[in-house]
């Protein structure tokens, strides 16, 4: 009956964690959807609502690894309770927010807590189920993320369009405090680093930098594309303005089966979990920029597009938690970190690249950094097997007794000019005492 308990208590606490990432990646993405009712409300320009996003995503990727580490001692329950207090109250005050900078304010705050919710919860997560289930778990969490572009920034935009956009950020509050009671009902109060999430199951730091490497390379090729499909799709694919929104739709919901086939396969081969879909967002990117204006193929290479992506990250979070080469918490914030550097550097490339060589020039630069994503990938086995052949080092053996891996005559002694036995003090050749004998 308690092992029940325990198991619903678990499901319970998975099924919340995923709910608060799906309130906080729509609460990070809901002004692109309601940029025009906040701008009339507020007073202010478009590129001032669009600010709000782009400000939210350089306080996650600054503030990750600072408030990680001073966190790295705070229970998991009050710590993940803490912060979903700080994003409903942050979502009620931006709700409330009279002013451009009340509303700001708000936003950073709501920022700080999710930098650092991404740092804890896939380790925490893990951490309540069984190693062999981690993927599988991963990928839990990770639907709420995709669902929140395929349901959570649609009904959002919806909502706010219909009762105002101060109603959308209200409702997220709600949601968000449901999740927030469930997380302090149901998710066991544990120290960090004291389950088998805690640290890596394999530390390697080479294998770590590694992954961060890629994660950089692929997430940036992904945005330098992705940030903008709407533009390619009208103009090299030649679909109308009203058709976007449902390939868009289509891509999130790839997206969605992307989360539940990275999680099954990196439970079954890691390494092939992260080769699989860079080698698929690679043939898709570059597939755009070679058949995108053809409509079906381009149809077919932005769900291929989506699906990847998502594939990749859920088996990068599994990932990192096997080769973290310290806490897990960091290594996450690591993750998250690399993740939002791509993100801001890939819609910073594609900026650079559409006035001069045009959109279509997106897709074929997010195809090659796939590529160069794709070599890094293929070559972490050699990173592997050059940490394995490199000599380490015999820490000096303390005594008494034989030293391990050595062996040692019958009769525990020792063969040799000295005659002396395994268990004697070694002296120096050069003091003045000699060692007796201790054989009769």
């Amino acid at each position: 009956m308690a092992g029940r308990r325990s198991t619903a208590a678990a499901v319970g606490a998975l099924l919340a964690l995923a709910v608060a990432a799906f309130t906080y990646v729509t609460t990070e993405t809901l002004p692109i959807g309601l940029l025009l009712p906040m701008t009339a409300d507020l007073g202010v320009s478009p590129s001032a609502v669009g600010l709000l996003v782009t400000y939210y995503g350089l306080v996650v990727v600054v503030a990750s690894l600072p408030l990680t580490h001073l966190t790295r001692r705070v229970p998991r329950r009050l710590l993940l309770s803490g912060l979903l207090a700080v994003f409903v109250l942050a979502s009620w005050v931006s709700a409330a927010a009279a002013s451009y900078g009340v509303l700001l304010g708000a936003r950073v705050a709501t920022a700080l807590s999710q930098a650092l919710f991404w740092s804890v919860v896939v380790p925490t997560a893990a951490g309540l189920f069984p190693p062999r289930r981690r993927g599988r778990v991963i990928a839990v969490v990770f639907a709420g993320s995709s669902l929140a572009a395929v349901l959570g920034l649609p009904v959002g935009t919806w909502l706010g369009q219909q009762a105002g956009w101060r109603t959308a950020f209200l409702a997220l509050s709600g949601i968000g405090l449901a999740a927030m009671l469930t997380v302090a009902a149901c998710l066991p109060t544990a120290m960090p680093g004291s389950g088998h999430a805690g640290r890596g199951t394999t530390p390697d730091a080479r294998r770590y930098l590694t992954l961060m490497a890629m994660t950089v390379l692929a997430t940036t090729g992904t945005f330098a594309a992705y940030t903008y499909i709407t533009p390619f799709l009208t103009e090299v694919s030649r679909f109308p303005e009203s058709a976007t929104g449902p390939l868009l739709l289509i891509r999130g919901l790839a997206g969605v089966a992307g989360v539940a086939a990275g999680g099954a396969l990196v439970d079954r081969s890691p390494w092939a979990a992260m080769l699989v879909p860079v080698t698929a967002q690679a043939t898709a990117l570059l597939g755009l920029y070679a058949i995108g204006g053809t409509s079906a193929a381009a149809a077919g290479l932005v769900a291929l597009s989506g699906l990847s992506f998502a594939a990749l990250t859920t088996a990068l979070a599994s990932r990192v938690l096997q080769v973290a080469p310290g806490s897990a918490d960091l290594a996450a914030a690591g993750a998250s970190t690399a993740v939002n550097v791509g993100i801001t550097a890939g819609a910073f490339i594609g900026s650079i690249l559409l006035p001069g060589l045009g959109v279509r020039s997106t897709a074929l630069v997010g195809g090659l950094l796939s590529l160069a994503a794709l070599g890094v990938v293929l070559g972490e086995p050699l990173v592997d097997r050059a940490g394995a052949a490199r000599p380490r080092p015999r820490p000096p053996w303390p005594g008494p007794g034989p030293v391990p891996g050595r062996r040692s005559p019958p009769g525990g002694r020792r063969t040799g000019s000295a005659g002396r036995s395994a268990g004697a003090p070694c002296r120096p050749r050069s003091a003045p005492t000699a060692v007796p004998d201790p054989r009769p």
